[in-house]
């Protein structure tokens, strides 16, 4: 048994570092007071050390992104810091990050107890990230981490509405999926969610999804959020029938909230040889039928 803990995250302002790292390690104890293994924080998170640049860059959106980048590796230093003095696993969500080829990439984080564990390109992206934002596809394809907890993938987003990038990740032996998200609208935030849910049940693995909420207007990036944080698991023998383990009792709170929910990992790989069905398995034998 794992104890997971995910995000309803406030977009709130933070204008100066210290208010925003006191905010960081209270928001990180908390969740590690309730015994939380593994924290993981929504898409686009990062986004809040933008509060700290001068009004007129933080509210233009490409100025914004572009003056972040000096903020990036303070942030990533207390985030592994924090994964360290708690001995947990941290996931602080996600940011565009400018590589060395000059293209900006929605890029997340995987700290442990031991360091900086790896990092989750986001793959596909929305349309406002590629008509707007200009972010571009992620590199360095699927990865699977090897971690005291068991193995774990992160989807960023929209990226759990494909199918073919979970069966990847299950194909390299992930049991749970880490979906940090941003949406703007209810719409949106079922439309990750339902593909969070979706694959759970082909791919037989637990999907634990963590949104932004509130309102930031003075973020053109992330001005609004909604959203639920959620663990989805197949509807089998000894997990619930909807397939719901958990969700967040409200679609914004008003300020960032933690669910915590304990995952049974066994029970879940127990259903991949002897559920009600084998959807796993029988995942090939669609491609058996094209044009049926």
């Amino acid at each position: 048994m794992i104890r997971l803990a995910a995000c309803q995250y406030d977009i709130e302002l933070y204008e100066q570092w210290d208010d925003y790292a006191e905010h960081l390690q209270q928001l990180v104890e908390e969740a590690v007071e309730q015994g939380a293994q593994l924290l993981l924080l929504p898409e686009y998170a990062g986004m809040v050390l933008t509060g700290q640049l001068p009004a007129a860059v933080r509210s233009d959106l490409h100025a914004s992104i572009a003056a972040m980048q000096t903020l990036i590796p303070r942030w990533l230093s207390l985030c592994k810091s924090l994964a360290r003095q708690h001995g947990v696993y941290l996931v602080p969500g996600s940011a565009p990050v400018r590589d060395a080829d000059g293209c900006y990439r929605n890029r997340s984080w995987l700290f442990g107890p031991e360091g900086l564990v790896g990092t989750q390109d986001k793959l596909i992206m929305t349309r406002f990230e590629r008509e707007q934002w200009h972010i571009a596809a992620g590199s360095g394809g699927l990865q699977v981490f090897e971690t005291g907890l068991g193995r774990i993938g992160i989807l960023i987003c929209y990226d759990n509405e494909f199918p073919m990038l979970a069966r990847g990740l299950a194909e390299q032996g992930a049991d749970l999926i880490l979906a940090p998200s941003c949406t703007d609208t209810e719409a949106g935030y079922h439309r990750v969610r339902i593909g969070c849910q979706a694959r759970a049940l082909e791919n037989q693995i637990a999907v634990l999804q963590s949104p932004t909420v509130g309102f930031a207007d003075w973020s053109p990036a992330v001005d609004e959020n909604r959203g639920r944080a959620g663990l989805f698991v197949p509807p089998d023998y000894g997990l619930p029938a909807d397939g719901v383990i958990a969700l967040s009792s409200q679609l914004n709170p008003p300020n960032s909230e933690w669910l915590l929910v304990d995952l049974d990992l066994e029970a879940l790989r127990k259903v991949r040889s002897e559920g009600q069905v084998m959807t796993r398995r029988d995942w090939p034998e669609q491609f058996l039928h094209p044009g049926d």
